[in-house]
């Protein structure tokens, strides 16, 4: 059921950039904009790295996200059993998730973004002999949040510019262990921004995160992203091409790679992102 469920979403994708392929127009982008916003814009930066909003724009991207973790870290008293002593199992989560962006001028945006649909296939470390089951799976909605971005400095030709945000995830998912978030988080941080001849770089920095990003435009077309995301002793490498698909449509591919041991090793995503 899951490959089915995959295959269905891939497949209604790639009819999307088909349909939209067919009558391509380069993505717009306000002419006479300086050099050093060539590579992104004049919006302000989202949590999607390498997508910005600009004043009195929606914008809708849905996508689909995989994640494996063969060194899952737990203990079984996190999942409602008896032991304190931390394991790695193996995990495999399946995402279908909706981010929806606005910018109400050009300094304040605000996001929603919901996994509508999450699965979390989990398989115990053989040394647990705790009364954690071998295999636990959970099904249902996953993480939702909502998102305020201000940018309160504008980049110039010698300044970075810089965007507050505050992140608020609620606790939509009490009964399950794996799945979903069971207590309110708060999470306020900054992004500072800045163009440059070779690419635009980003630091993005949070009370439990913290990531550089690379953002290059190749052409009208094409744009590539790199980031390096980290969190506690958690650090992955991600990258991404962007590819226009119309005057409104975007194309996102990524994939995440794990460069430390309790990372995800693998996290691959697909999406469509359109612009109104």
């Amino acid at each position: 059921m899951k490959r089915e469920k995959s295959s269905i979403v891939v497949a209604s994708l790639l009819a999307v950039v088909l349909a939209a392929g067919a009558e391509r127009s380069p993505a717009a982008e306000p002419a006479g904009l300086p050099s050093y916003l060539y590579d992104r814009g004049d919006g302000i930066p989202t949590s999607l790295f390498g997508t910005y909003v600009r004043e009195k724009e929606l914008l809708v991207y849905t996508f689909y996200e995989y994640t494996r973790s063969k060194n899952f870290e737990y203990q079984p008293s996190e999942l409602g059993f008896t032991g304190d002593n931390s394991f790695f199992g193996k995990a495999v989560e399946q995402e279908y998730l909706l981010f929806l962006a606005y910018g109400f001028s050009d300094s304040l945006a605000v996001e929603f973004e919901s996994a509508l649909h999450s699965s979390v296939d989990f398989r115990k470390d053989p040394s647990d002999t705790s009364n954690v089951p071998g295999r636990i799976r959970e099904s249902g909605l996953g993480d939702t949040e909502i998102n305020i971005r201000w940018r309160f400095l504008k980049e110039t030709a010698a300044r970075p510019e810089a965007t507050f945000f505050f992140k608020t995830v609620f606790p939509l998912q009490k009964s399950k262990k794996l799945l979903g978030t069971p207590d309110w988080e708060f999470e306020p941080g900054i992004v500072l921004t800045k163009g440059f001849s070779f690419g635009t770089l980003a630091l993005r920095s949070s009370l439990d995160e913290y990531a550089v990003d690379y953002v290059k435009r190749l052409s009208q077309n094409w744009r590539v992203v790199v980031s390096l995301e980290g969190e506690s002793d958690e650090v992955s490498l991600i990258g991404e091409v962007q590819y226009a698909l119309g005057k409104n449509a975007m194309l996102k591919i990524n994939s995440g790679f794990g460069l430390t041991k309790k990372a995800p090793d693998f996290a691959p995503e697909i999406g469509v992102l359109f612009r109104f």
